[in-house]
């Protein structure tokens, strides 16, 4: 690990929102900052424009090798991947090369309560920031989630907790950070575009543990049994939330369960010896799915460990709204539901997804390609699925796996695709966009594939 000083020379690589915060951090601190990326300076107007008045040097359009192995240490943005050859050489001439969230966690003292996982990171962060905020302390909500963690580094004003999304690809290179608590959704077979392997995945994940002592936090999925086992010689305290009832738990996690579990389909239950037992009522809830009940499950525990009361918490279960693109209710159009789930963007959170459904569900999937096995979807599809519209570069694999187990369409365009699901459904249906795929075939990000999903729906 490097210790950051003023003086030092660094090269920032990539000038997405995360090497903007960075670039600002390091000006701050007085570090000598380089940053390249490979656009050229019209592609990246916006990011240059919120780096006007600060002092650095720019080397766009290409990287140039020896300013890899010409400074004391790199900032690499999540979105570059380390195995291109600038950052190789890197590596083999011992230049330190860490995340931006690395950078940020030097200059951090307050609580940080960071969640990771597969599926359901960002409703969870924002769930455990507004609880916080609601009990009448200060959070900060950032990381993965869209506002980078050196921006709040950078501020003069502090917060009682951050509150940090934190992904596999930060955590690739970042080696201090140490939540206090730390929350494990759940692990799946994801990005397998980029890891050698899904164990490589999963060991990016458990970084978030390394730090940790006795005297901090860790809340964890216990349905995951692999999670579990791998979380198990974790010195930190441990408590858990399931989306089963304590009747489905094996023995030896009933007898020492800490947490919180599904008491009822509408109830959530906190069981713990810290805090006295409490019923919270989710029934008027806008998050709909057993994947969103271990995700308010997941927050209301780390709300308490930061003092919430349960009266604040209630208050937030009941009145959060569902965020853009994650289960996202978009219309009702002559009784048909329609749904955007365009961050559903793999198998996992594709199968959370329609087991939120008892309605037939008319599925639109497919964009590009993540090296997941879709065969897995197979039973849910049979159960759930009406009709199968499949899109994107993956369609063709998606077809071969999962087409025989429901009415399957194959289109050319993302528009003919929306339009089909439309002419297919009836009254009482479900038109849902989750496509367990990236989305870069067709858009820049899946943000941009669900606003263009929703303003076709509306056309209708």
């Amino acid at each position: 690990m490097i210790k950051i000083k003023k003086g030092m020379k660094a090269l920032v690589v990539g000038l997405g929102r995360s090497g903007v915060a960075a670039t600002k951090l390091l000006c701050k601190k007085g570090v000598k900052v380089i940053v390249t990326d490979e656009l050229n300076k019209s592609d990246l107007k916006e990011a240059l424009e919120a780096l006007d008045g600060y002092s650095y040097h720019a080397e766009l359009g290409k990287h140039v090798l020896k300013n890899f192995s010409e400074v004391d240490f790199i900032v690499v943005s999540p979105g570059v991947r380390l195995d291109i050859k600038p950052l190789q050489h890197a590596e083999k001439t011992k230049i330190p090369i860490i995340s931006e969230l690395e950078l940020a966690c030097q200059f951090i003292s307050e609580p940080i309560i960071a969640v990771t996982g597969t599926n359901g990171k960002t409703t969870t962060s924002t769930l455990i920031a507004e609880m916080i905020q609601a009990g009448g302390k200060t959070a900060f909500l950032g990381g993965n989630i869209g506002v980078p963690l050196s921006d709040y580094a950078s501020r003069r004003d502090k917060c009682d907790y951050v509150v940090c999304e934190v992904s596999s690809f930060q955590l690739d290179t970042t080696f201090s950070l140490k939540p206090h608590i730390a929350v494990f959704m759940n692990l799946a077979p994801d990005h397998l575009d980029r890891y050698a392997s899904y164990d490589a995945y999963i060991q990016a994940k458990l970084k978030l543990k390394l730090n940790m002592t006795e005297e901090d936090y860790v809340i964890a999925n216990l349905r995951d049994q692999k999670l579990m086992g791998l979380l198990s010689g974790c010195p930190a305290k441990q408590l858990y939330f399931t989306s089963d009832s304590l009747l489905k738990t094996p023995a030896h996690h009933v007898e020492k369960f800490q947490g919180a579990y599904l008491e009822t389909p509408t109830t959530l239950h906190l069981m713990a010896s810290r805090w006295k037992d409490h019923t919270f009522d989710v029934k008027p809830a806008l998050l709909r799915g057993l994947h969103n009940k271990e995700n308010m499950m997941a927050a209301m525990l780390a709300a308490k460990l930061a003092g919430v009361t349960n009266e604040s918490i209630q208050k937030v279960l009941v009145s959060f709204k569902p965020l853009p693109h994650r289960m996202e209710f978009v219309a009702r159009k002559n009784q048909v539901l329609f749904y955007n789930d365009s961050k559903g963007t793999n198998v996992h959170s594709l199968l959370r997804s329609l087991e939120s459904f008892n309605e037939p569900v008319i599925l639109i999937a497919g964009g590009r390609d993540k090296g997941e096995d879709y065969g897995m979807l197979g039973a849910a599809i049979r159960r759930h699925v009406k009709n199968l519209i499949l899109v994107g570069e993956a369609k063709e694999k998606l077809n071969r796996a999962i087409g025989d187990f429901s009415e399957t369409f194959l289109v050319g365009t993302f528009e003919e695709a929306v339009y089909l699901a439309y002419q297919k459904s009836r009254s009482g249906d479900v038109v849902l966009l989750s496509p367990g795929c990236a989305s870069q075939d067709m858009f820049k990000n899946y943000e941009e594939r669900g606003d263009y999903y929703k303003r076709i729906v509306n056309t209708f």
